[in-house]
This record gives structure tokens, C-alpha cells and sequence, in this order.
């Protein structure tokens, strides 16, 4: 299942994000298969979340079935019981291995208000100049320094006018707003767009003024072609039309 996780509700926690989620299948009336052992528990996996307080068009969850269900009814039922800003956009019948593995490398727009583009341009060339970016991030096991400069793929800045309808506090009529696109592969430790601009900050003092707004737009399998990622629910659906059948037992939305 892929679903987006808009305005307000990116700033629910990933339990949060799940909790919202196992209700949902619950009064949609999902067949869902329950795992083993004394304390069952609805067999519901998520694929590379984004943290909280991050906005994201293209998160991904694979629920396990007791029975063949139709994909279009499961997503018509499941967005009807999500809370507004949990809106599912497609579902279909998992057929061919993993989905997580799938999930090779993200696109995402980091929203800078008040930012002067001069300054961002400069240090946007300064971080792709580099061959490597060190930046340190605090982790459940202390803090740890890697590379942040290897995973970034692409990276690019414009500008835009904010008319400030949308209700952002951080937004000012008529302010301009530098906007980073990037595309990151993922690896280990991931690099996550805020240690990004820590390396942005490091190879050239550039600090947004105000705190950023930052949206997943894709993930998925990275285009050779391209060098942006592409649709990792094609796979499934090329098998469907394939006419291949799914083991019995356990069938998977995902």
C-alpha cells in the first residue's frame, strides 16, 4: 500500500502513523492475519518511514490477508478510515519478493523560507564540489560520523514566491522561499535530508533561517537512466497482468 502522510500528521510519530493505521483495518473490516504466539498481534510491516515532522507523497506499508481481497476495495475502505492527512493513494496484490528491498533511493523538496538563494546556490555547488561531507547525527548508540556527501545523487536549488495562503507559520506573504530538490540512495547509516544540511552548513556556513519544511515526493528503484527512483508497486502489477497465481494460505496487500 502506498500512502502519503500530509499537512499535520507529519508530525505523528511512527507509532502514532501504526496505531492510526491497525484502527483503520479494524473498522474498514480487513481480513488481516494475526501473527503467532500468546500475544497475537495484526501482521502489518512498514517500509522506510520518514521521521517525525516530515511530510511524505510516497510512504509504503504491506498488510498480511487471510483471503484474496480486492486491492481497489481495500483502498477505497482503508482512506475512508484513516484521519484526513493519512490518505492512501494505491494498493495492489504483492506477488514478488521483498518490498523494502525494493526502496533503493529517495527524491525529496526541502522548503527554505526567507533563505537567500545566493547563499544556498554557493553552497549547494560547495557540498557537490566535495568529495566527502562528515557530519555527525546522535544515535540510540551516541553519536556516529559518516559521509553524507556519497548518498546524494542530486541535488539542486531554485526559488519561488510564498503568497502565504496555505496557513505555514513559518511562511511570510511575499517572502521568497529557496527550495533544494534532491534525489539520496539509500544506505547505511541512512543520509536523511537534515544531515544534509548540516553538510551544507559545514562546507559553507549556510544555516536556513527558520526551521525547514521538508517532503518525501518518491522512493523506490533507482532509474539508471533517469537517476530519480521509480515505481516499486510496478513490479506487482506486471505480474498480475502476467496471470501469475499467489501461493494459497497468506495472500498480501502491500
Amino acid at each position: 500500500m502506498r500512502y502519503a502522510k500530509r499537512g499535520r500528521l507529519r508530525f505523528s510519530s511512527h507509532r502514532d502513523i501504526s496505531r492510526a493505521v491497525e484502527r483503520a483495518v479494524r473498522r474498514a473490516g480487513i481480513p488481516v492475519a494475526l501473527s503467532a504466539g500468546f500475544s497475537p498481534h495484526p501482521k502489518i510491516s512498514y517500509a522506510n518511514s520518514v521521521p517525525t515532522g516530515v511530510a511524505s507523497e510516497d510512504e509504503y506499508l504491506e498488510i498480511g490477508v487471510t483471503e484474496v481481497c480486492e486491492p481497489a476495495r481495500i483502498r477505497a475502505d482503508l482512506d475512508a478510515s484513516l484521519p484526513p492527512g493519512l490518505d492512501v493513494l494505491d494498493v495492489v496484490e504483492a506477488r514478488a519478493g521483498a518490498l523494502a528491498d525494493r526502496l533503493e533511493a529517495s527524491s525529496w523538496e526541502i522548503r527554505l523560507p526567507g533563505a537567500d538563494l545566493e547563499l544556498a546556490t554557493a553552497a549547494v555547488a560547495a557540498f557537490l564540489a566535495a568529495e566527502a561531507v562528515e557530519v555527525e547525527r546522535l544515535t540510540k548508540k551516541g553519536p556516529r560520523r559518516f559521509d553524507a556527501r556519497e548518498a546524494v545523487l542530486k541535488l539542486g536549488v531554485s526559488d519561488t514566491a510564498i503568497d502565504g495562503t496555505d496557513g505555514t507559520a513559518a511562511q511570510v506573504p511575499g517572502q521568497s522561499c529557496v527550495i533544494l530538490r534532491m534525489v539520496v540512495r539509500h544506505m547505511t547509516p541512512a543520509v536523511r535530508p537534515d544531515d544534509v544540511l548540516t553538510g551544507l552548513r559545514l562546507v559553507a556556513d549556510f544555516a536556513p533561517p527558520v526551521p525547514p519544511e521538508v517532503t518525501r515526493l518518491a522512493q523506490g528503484p533507482l532509474d539508471a537512466e533517469t537517476g530519480a527512483p521509480t515505481d516499486p508497486l510496478d513490479l506487482d502489477r506486471d505480474m498480475t497482468r502476467g496471470g501469475e497465481t499467489v501461493p494459497a494460505d497468506v495472500h498480501a496487500a502491500g
